[in-house]
């Protein structure tokens, strides 16, 4: 139990340090998510209802922000697996909402591997982390899903994690491209079996 001196405001100032800091990290990733990685960090601060000065002092430089958004998104996204399974109307539906916020939180982990370029091996380690976290979750789901007949193609969570990162991947600003009803298809394509596709014989 944390004690002082009648008047020692500590506890409460570390309450505050805390609650700004989930603050701006919650803020941040929505930011990101809607106005890209390259928002402007004072459009952050606003948003996490706090000034320029507080952001600077729990995260100097913006890569120090990408870095701790990508490792509360991670975390995020982690937690989130269970507790759709638990609360969504059916297994499929679980697994197409958490896919819907990893495509959220992809807009994050592509603006780390910019911000970190000449740091390969601390952008591998994040990589790493990404995989060691997620991956198992997504296993979760479409096993759940496959348990309950929902899906039945033959996928791995792996292929599955890597294909929606990569449609993220391409996206450019082109209204004519909506990548959420792409990754849409792309996981209701898993309720029926995928036919075996064999190259035509060249003429």
């Amino acid at each position: 139990m944390v004690t002082t001196e009648p008047g020692n405001p500590a506890p409460k100032r570390r309450a505050d340090v805390a609650r700004n800091e989930r603050a701006l990290l919650a803020a941040a990733a929505e930011v990101f998510a809607t106005s890209g990685v390259d928002a402007p960090v004072r459009e952050v601060a606003a948003a996490a209802g706090v000034g320029m000065g507080t952001l600077y002092r729990h995260f100097p430089t913006r890569a120090d922000l990408m870095v701790a958004v990508y490792r509360h998104q991670i975390d995020a996204c982690a937690e989130a697996g269970p507790a759709l399974l638990a609360s969504a109307p059916s297994p499929f539906a679980a697994l197409l909402d958490w896919v819907h916020r990893f495509v959220d939180f992809l807009a994050t982990k592509h603006g780390v591997a910019k911000v970190w370029q000449g740091d390969a091996a601390g952008y591998t380690a994040l990589h790493q982390l990404f995989l060691d976290r997620l991956v198992p979750v997504l296993s979760d789901l479409l096993d759940a899903a496959t348990e309950s007949g929902e899906v039945v193609a033959d996928i791995r969570p792996y292929e599955l994690i890597r294909a929606v990162g990569d449609l993220v991947a391409w996206t450019v600003q082109d209204p004519d491209y909506d990548v959420r009803r792409i990754v849409t298809l792309l996981v209701t394509g898993l309720r029926q079996a995928q036919p075996e596709w064999t190259p035509s014989p060249p003429d």
